[in-house]
């Protein structure tokens, strides 16, 4: 199911059969070292990742992570969506790319877009989202995207200190 639209990109549910792609995106170094490993190694990892996040996340909240397709080839380039987490009073923006899409935009297009959706459709008052302190490339984006760091945060006990940014919508 189509979510939203961009000039360049089309963004939809992710569904079992994105499978492949899942694999690929979760177990590419950049997303284990700025994300982290979510074991996802094979169709059915891919496939129990995909129902028991983003489909489950879909049935309770009526968003979650969505797939970024770029319209003109139809390849697939990464995910981008809302997630509300139990360690968060706010809904979280994520977003993630295999490498050899960044630095090109779709990124601030993808995230600008669920920005919006987060605010007319799902009618949000404010957003946050979570980066680890490293990860240049992904505050740049928060800061195209207006938002504001606001603190440091552990997701849970024993994970590392992550920086907070934050916006009203």
């Amino acid at each position: 199911m189509k979510i939203l639209e961009t000039d360049r990109l089309l963004i939809r549910q992710l569904t079992v059969d994105d499978a492949n792609f899942i694999i690929e995106l979760l177990n590419d170094p950049s997303f284990i070292q700025n994300i982290g490993d979510r074991k996802v190694r094979t169709m059915e990892d891919a496939q129990a990742y995909i129902l028991n996040g983003p489909v489950d996340s879909y049935a309770k909240n009526g968003f979650g992570l969505s797939l970024v397709i770029l319209k003109v080839t139809g390849e697939l380039i990464g995910m981008c969506g809302l997630i509300k987490r139990d360690a968060l009073e706010d809904v979280d923006i994520g977003y993630a790319y295999l490498p050899r899409y960044w630095s090109k935009g779709y990124a601030i297009e993808a995230a600008l877009a669920m920005k919006s959706y987060a605010r007319d459709t799902i009618q949000l008052k404010r957003l946050v989202a979570i980066v680890d302190p490293a990860n240049i490339g992904s505050i740049r984006v928060l800061e195209k995207l207006g938002m504001k760091f606001e603190k440091m945060f552990k997701l849970f006990e024993g994970d590392i200190e992550l920086k907070l940014f934050a916006c009203a919508l």
